[in-house]
């Protein structure tokens, strides 16, 4: 087994998740945290525009504002399996810690695009020397599991996260300022406070592993469920990785569409409490540590609409029973970010996984923003919405289609797989 390889399998037991639950369900965290900056200065903006005032002497002028961060934005997302300080049972505590998932976050420095980049835990990379948090190297490597890249550096708790930022920096040539970590309760918090994610499956799922199972038809899955599903890796598509990322795509665009319908955007316990279990279970770099940033990033993806809003996997390629960077597709994909490109999906990548299909009898989307306010009309106020995306003519850079993904506004399927098929 190549150095710094670390393979964990087995089966879920009765009382409690399976031990690498959170190599499916930390991708929630990449929507969960942003969406939950979002939601804290939308749910903000939503209620100062409610709020009757009046004028006090001596007080006049104007309010300072936080406006949105200046530039583009990359941030790598980081789903753990710690199962430390945790108040669940998630069975026998493994002896490591692993980055089982790693998602960067792009926005355009237009603010008119983003791009959430799934990177395969199992990939096998170059990962840069690492110190360890007491003063000792971890020497470099040429061929390790991206998930091992936050063990080397000692854990969330030292310098791992640092290691698993220059890992993913050198393997794209990217800068990375911002970087946050969650654990399993942050997942079942983020789902529990969302009220739930309509989620389609196109094929029974069977999955005696996670012990999931879910006829064919459209599910609300939050909490417990919602995690066996994110988790499900041999009841999905292939049985692969690969396409559990896929699945995972399903679950995350029906999440993002439903962080910004106007049923949530009105809700205002549930837009704090999806910023509540994100501020307590998200541990964020220094460069994050203030609130200011965090609303900064916030006002800048908020207004995004849901078709510039993509979610893809990094391509790879086999190298016998190995998986590695596919370096030219994935050249293609770098160089749209490096250029603030919205992305866009080739038709034939969808399905290419076998994770999930487009789903046939949805509706066409629908816009993503909220209605004007006719009051404000009425009154001669501004009519302009302030969380209308702003125009852009930056030409749209489809990828090749071995680069699977999709955009937030098209409603897709999970393809489930039975237990005969596998």
């Amino acid at each position: 087994m190549p150095e710094g390889t670390i393979a964990r399998h087995g089966k879920m037991p009765r009382r409690g998740p399976v031990a690498g639950l959170l190599k499916a369900v930390g991708i929630v965290a990449a929507v969960g945290l942003v969406s939950a900056g979002s939601i804290a200065a939308i749910a903000a903006w939503d209620l100062t525009r409610q709020v009757e005032t009046f004028e006090l002497p001596g007080q006049s002028g104007p309010i300072p504002q936080i406006d949105a961060i200046p530039g583009g934005v990359n941030m790598l997302l980081i789903g753990s399996d710690s199962r430390a300080d945790s108040v669940y049972s998630y069975g026998e505590d493994p002896e490591s810690e692993l980055n089982d998932v790693n998602i960067l976050l792009h926005i355009s420095e237009d603010h008119t695009s983003a791009v959430a980049v799934s990177f395969p835990r199992d990939m096998k990379i170059p990962i840069p020397e690492c110190e360890d948090g007491t003063g000792e190297p971890t020497l470099a490597t040429d061929y390790a599991s991206l998930n091992t890249a936050l063990g080397r550096g000692g854990g969330a708790k030292a310098l791992g996260v640092a290691c698993a930022v220059s890992a993913v920096s050198q393997l794209t040539g990217l800068n990375i300022p911002f970087a946050a970590v969650i654990s399993f309760d942050g997942v079942i918090e983020m789902s529990n406070a969302v009220g739930g994610v309509p989620v389609c499956v196109a094929q029974d799922i069977e999955d005696e592993k996670t012990e999931l199972y879910l006829p064919a038809g459209v599910h609300e899955l939050q909490g417990v469920d919602a995690l066996k599903f994110l988790r499900t890796r041999y009841g999905v598509g292939d049985g692969s990785d690969l396409s559990r990322i896929s699945s995972q795509q399903v679950f995350l665009s029906a999440l993002m569409r439903k962080v910004k319908s106007s049923e949530t955007l009105t809700n205002i316990p549930t837009l704090y409490g999806l910023a509540g279990a994100a501020v307590r279970n998200i541990k964020f770099s220094e460069s994050l540590n203030s609130p200011d940033t965090l609303v900064q990033i916030a006002r800048a993806l908020a207004p995004i609409s849901l078709d510039r809003i993509a979610f893809v996997q990094y391509p790879t390629a086999e190298d016998g029973a190995d998986i590695v960077p596919n370096y030219g597709s994935a050249q293609v994909l770098v160089d749209a970010i490096a250029n603030n490109q919205a992305i866009g999906i080739d038709s034939a990548a969808a399905g290419t996984t076998g994770g999930a299909v487009v789903d046939p009898n949805a509706a066409p989307p629908e816009s993503d923003q909220p209605a004007p306010d006719a009051t404000a009309e009425a009154e001669g106020a501004p009519s302009e919405d302030a969380s209308a995306p702003p125009a852009s003519d930056a030409p749209v850079a489809v990828l090749p289609p071995d680069v699977s993904g999709q955009t937030a506004d098209v409603s897709t399927c999970t393809v489930g797989r039975s237990l005969d098929d596998q």
